[in-house]
This record gives structure tokens, sequence and C-alpha cells, in this order.
């Protein structure tokens, strides 16, 4: 069911940090949101159990990664969320690496090693410039489309702005590469996580005012 302009406009003014108590529906929306997504049918290709893997994972990742920067965004229907990570946060150091891979292990399970791949392939060129990262922002299916990523993106982009900042981030679909743009971000590279994985595209948005 796909909602009306008017109810999403409703549900985007209630956009709001996320607290910790709603990580589990925030997973589970997450996990709607990249079911599709070209980069996580390429990692999971299992699509009977690539959604329960999805909100095991973000959970997991939430927990484990996200939570103390306490930079998730989501509404109160909870329909999508958008997770940054701080300028200088974005990195996990080695202890807590190694710390996550037996929860990975039991998360993804045989495609524990196209995830380390994939890990690997997005790390490997970011931006060391200080920056806001976006690693993720998703909405469930019926609500895309209807400005509601835009408004979950808001809080931090502003933020960008007014403290002369910029943002990175890795898209990857062409729908939302062409969303990101409207707001700003440029493409700086195309890169792929393997040669038969699909396109990404690393996108960069400099604060619209600099000091």
């Amino acid at each position: 069911m796909t909602v009306d302009i008017a109810a999403a406009a409703q549900e985007a003014g209630t956009v709001r940090k996320a607290t910790e108590d709603e990580i589990p529906r925030i997973a589970a929306a997450l996990a709607q949101a990249f079911y599709d997504d070209p980069q996580f049918v390429w990692i999971i290709p299992d699509d009977a159990r690539r959604l329960r893997i999805l909100e095991r994972a973000f959970e997991l990742f939430h927990r484990r990664a996200w939570l103390e920067q306490d930079e998730a965004y989501t509404t109160d229907s909870v329909v999508g969320a958008a997770v940054w990570e701080r300028p200088g946060e974005w990195k996990l150091g080695i202890g807590k690496q190694l710390a996550m891979v037996p929860a990975m292990a039991r998360v993804f399970g045989r495609y524990l090693p196209r995830v380390i791949r994939a890990i690997t392939a997005v790390e490997s060129n970011h931006p060391e410039e200080l920056h806001y990262y976006l690693p993720f922002v998703g909405v469930v299916p019926g609500w895309q489309g209807r400005g509601l990523g835009a408004a979950l993106m808001h809080p931090i982009l502003t933020r960008c702005d007014d403290e002369s900042l910029p943002a990175y981030l890795e898209a990857s679909t062409p729908r939302n590469r062409a969303l990101y743009e409207r707001h700003g971000f440029v493409v700086t590279e195309e890169f792929r996580l393997a040669k038969d994985a699909p396109l990404l595209w690393r996108m960069w948005r400099a604060p619209a005012r600099q000091d």
C-alpha cells in the first residue's frame, strides 16, 4: 500500500532522533527499504532469507556501532531512518571490529565473506577530510517517493551548513543518486564491491555556508 502525499507530509513533520528502544523497528524498516537494493541482492542472493538477515544485521550494527554516536533519525511511525556518523568517527577501531566478527558470522552465515569484501571496498577510498557520513537512509516501500528520505536527512544537512562541514555517502542506485544530487551531493567516483557487483557512486556535499 502506498500512502498519499498528505499523510507522508504529516509523517515527515515528525522527524526526530531515534531512541534506543526503537532499534528493532528501525532495523525492520531499513531491511524493507534495502531488500531489493542491488548491492544487498549481490551480497545476499537468497530472496527468502535476505529480509530476516538484513533485520538482524541492521540491529547488530545499530547497537554495536551507531548507538553511541546518537545520530540516527526516524519518524513517529518509524517508517524509515537516516543513520549518520560524526566527523572523525566513521571507522570502527580494530578492537570493535574483531569483537563484532562472531556476531556477524551468526547473522550472515555463509555470506560473511561477501559482507567483509563489501565493507573493505566501501572503506577503501573513504575521504580523510572531516565530514558527516551517511551510511544508510531508507524508507519502507509504501512510503517511498513522498519526501521522507529528504526529511530524514534534513537535520544533519542543516547542521553541516551551520558548522561549515561537508557530508559524504555512497549511492547504491541511480534513483538514490538523483535524490542526493537534489540535495547538493556530487559524484566523486564510481566503483564496485567486486567485478560482478553493481555500480556504486561515492558522493560528496560541500556545506552551503563555508568559513
